[in-house]
């Protein structure tokens, strides 16, 4: 009984759980892979917000040349 017990623990360890580990692992690294729905519409909003703030930016400094030139240079006149 005790052999027996010994032969089918060493089967799991040496074949049955390698194959389960890797198994288990391998769907997680699937499911891990892509981006979610939610992920790609916050990347989205993300990029949109980036473009909108870049869009401010440059007015912002169209109108910081016209009233004060050479303030890029840190210097205001």
């Amino acid at each position: 009984m005790a052999l027996t017990v010994l032969i089918l623990g060493m089967v799991f360890l040496l074949i049955v759980a390698p194959i389960w580990l890797g198994a288990h692992y391998f769907t997680r690294f699937r499911a891990a892979r892509g981006l979610t729905r939610e992920d790609a519409r916050t990347l989205g909003e993300i990029w949109e917000s980036a473009r909108r703030m870049e869009g401010r930016i440059d007015t912002l400094e169209r109108l910081l040349d016209s009233e004060l030139p050479g303030w890029r240079g840190g210097v205001a006149r």
